[in-house]
């Protein structure tokens, strides 16, 4: 276990030498108010640089992240990063711009947002499209924005959207924080959106609907133009949650499923970092009628340039302080063409054919309650190893200790015990075969010796934590509790 830098303290470490003050010294109360001047030692733990450099080394080795091995959560598409994206990002004459600096000043700057833009418009079938979002549920609340902007330009105000039970729990949160009331849309014997319910629920006090497609047991929606079809019928629009774009890539596209507003996760399914890596990146893209209640400013081709466009009739207004997160922008649009027409349809047919291999390998070994050719992910279920007393909990656990990260656990919630499984298409078959044993074995430790996944993870830095405990009963410390006066 890694001691705390002020257990490691002692007396007269210094982690710089610097030659003594050569200028005059100064009345500090003349330059610094005395109302905010400390008054005290602020309690810092005294080491040399050396310490500090291999405290931080070693704990950087008990991390985990997609350098370092498969990280199946399922919905979050944790691919591999390419570092040709970091690269990039990194060069002078990005990172020297100021958001502040004039149109003609950040022509290439605009010109990345350009093309980046027309790349994200022809992969989903959208007509314009917003960079400014920070984040998927961003773009959400982005898109319930427009969707009240839309229905307000007509002089209506519907109140209800409808969302499948098998959503992500984002959806009602952005839908609710949007004015809306969420009404839950149950899924078939199928795994799908049930039309009849669907029909059922249909009035004009419904505003939208929002879908992921595919679904977030990783089935397809393949009545995704009958459900565009019903909520056109009363004028309500169709919302694409682009979480699990990954799947359909130079295959279909939102636009021909007929959905009105799309918002991406670029830190999903574009290859940037997110999670601890961040940020994200949520644009929205729409249809052409929608076009006029973007956020501004928009980018637009003018002549041989580019520029800012502020004059959307009907505008939300601006989501974001600027732009939105320019260094996500270079890594999107890098990876994008370093891919090609060809090898964006390539990712999402890996993607598919590792999601079914795994789905394959565990059949009959964890309960698959949708048990159907699958795209990007799965849905398993640790329920058939409840006899044991064994729970999904007690596997994700007990994965660490087999060098693996542990997949999305209890959701969706329609799935009693849920293993959400999603590999990517990153992983090659050493990886996949590797982690499938990895969770073969560990069903039959659970019929075997039930006990080593009750206290697993045993060989991790940290053993099993009690969280709601640890939620509850938060245990802060300050440094004036342990670095002295």
């Amino acid at each position: 276990m890694e001691r705390l830098l002020f257990e490691m303290s002692k007396e007269g470490k210094s982690a710089y030498s610097i030659p003594p003050l050569d200028v005059d010294d100064i009345e500090v109360e003349k330059v610094i108010p005395k109302n905010i001047l400390r008054s005290k030692k602020i309690g810092l733990p005294s080491l040399s640089e050396v310490d500090i450099s291999r405290h931080y080394t070693r704990l950087s080795r008990m991390n985990y992240g997609v350098d370092v091995g498969i990280y199946p959560l399922g919905s979050c598409t944790m691919k591999y990063n390419p570092k040709l994206g970091e690269d990039i990002s990194r060069m002078g004459g990005f990172t020297s711009l100021h958001p502040f600096l004039p149109e003609r000043a950040v022509q290439g700057a605009l010109a990345v947002m350009y093309e980046l833009g027309e790349a994200l418009k022809k992969i989903t079938g959208m007509d314009a499209i917003t960079l400014q979002p920070a984040a998927g549920a961003h773009g959400e609340l982005t898109g319930m924005l427009i969707i009240r902007a839309y229905h307000n330009s007509k002089g209506r105000r519907p109140t209800r959207v409808l969302i499948p039970d098998s959503a992500h729990g984002t959806n009602p949160a952005s839908a609710t924080i949007a004015g809306f009331k969420t009404e839950q849309t149950p899924s078939d014997e199928r795994g799908r959106i049930d039309i009849k319910a669907l029909e059922k629920q249909l009035d004009e006090d419904v505003a939208g609907m929002m879908v992921t497609n595919p679904n977030t047991l990783g089935l397809f929606e393949n009545d995704m133009p009958e459900v565009a079809r019903l909520l056109h019928n009363v004028d309500a629009l169709l919302y694409y949650d682009g979480a699990n774009l990954n799947a359909i890539m130079g295959k279909t596209n939102p636009g021909l499923m007929g959905c009105d507003i799309v918002h991406l996760n670029l830190h999903k399914t574009f290859a940037t970092p997110h999670g601890g890596g961040g940020p994200g990146s949520g644009p929205v893209c729409v249809t052409e009628r929608l076009r006029e209640f973007l956020p501004v400013p928009i980018v637009e081709r003018d002549g041989d340039g580019f520029r800012f466009d502020y004059d959307l009739k009907n505008t939300i207004g601006k989501v974001g302080s600027f732009f939105g997160n320019f260094g996500v922008f270079l890594k999107a649009l890098a990876y994008i063409l370093s891919m090609g027409d060809e090898g964006i349809k390539r990712v999402s047919e890996d993607a598919v054919l590792n999601a079914n291999y795994l789905r394959k390998r565990l059949t009959g070994v964890y309960d698959i309650p949708y048990n159907y050719v699958c795209m990007h992910e799965f849905v398993a279920s640790g329920r058939n190893l409840e006899k044991y007393g064994v729970r999904t909990v007690d596997v994700a656990k007990r994965l660490i200790d087999y060098g693996m990260h542990p997949p999305t656990v209890y959701f969706p919630l329609i799935v009693d015990e849920a293993l959400m499984i999603e590999p990517t298409e990153t992983e090659g078959l050493d990886s996949l075969e590797a982690f499938a044993d990895a969770l073969i074995k560990i069903a039959e430790e659970a019929k075997e010796n039930p006990d080593i996944l009750h206290n697993a993870p045993i060989n991790a830095p940290v053993g099993r934590l009690d969280e709601t405990k640890a939620a509850k009963e938060l245990d802060v410390v300050y440094t004036e509790d342990v670095g002295g006066d």
